[in-house]
């Protein structure tokens, strides 16, 4: 196997299962040339080892209605942060929250609708009791977007690091 336990074989299984994600296992199966037994138990294997953690579509929030995407750091008063984080769950606008290091403390991924309703949201969690301020960035375009492949490619060995 290869580092963190994937080996070439999980590395192709994984790349098919995102590029395909409608094709059934007997398909991926059979395009890897393995058993479906032989699929289901590696699938299994990375699933009870976190490294495989859901099988949803992947959304566009931006089909959605909500296009704008902002980028805004909290700094918060630390022993509120456990609550902080605990009220910043319930905003469904929130798409990640992060503890951060640096001049922050928690970082969020916020998509609204229109400037002004990312605004709105901001003021929400201001009014969350330990918030003291934010520093918010709007994202114009995305020019890596979200993405899991390249490294998943690295660590099974499917692809080499570039030069450098």
């Amino acid at each position: 196997m290869a580092r963190r336990g994937l080996d070439q074989l999980d590395g192709r299984m994984l790349r098919l299962l995102r590029e395909r994600p409608r094709d059934g296992l007997l398909e991926i199966a059979r395009r890897l040339g393995v058993a479906r037994g032989t699929l289901q138990a590696r699938l299994d294997r990375l699933a009870d080892a976190g490294v495989v953690t859901g099988y949803g579509p992947d959304v566009d929030v931006a089909a959605l209605g909500h296009g704008v995407q902002a980028f805004t750091t909290f700094e918060v008063d630390q022993p509120a942060r456990a609550a902080i984080a605990a009220r910043l769950r319930t905003v469904p606008q929130i798409l990640e929250a992060h503890i951060v290091t640096g001049p922050g403390d928690i970082w969020c991924r916020i998509a609204g609708t229109s400037n002004q309703h990312v605004q709105q949201v901001i003021d929400q969690v201001l009014a969350v009791p330990g918030v003291r301020r934010s520093t918010t960035v709007v994202a114009l375009s995305a020019v890596v977007p979200y993405r899991v492949q390249p490294l998943l490619d690295e660590v099974s060995g499917l692809s080499e690091r570039p030069p450098g």
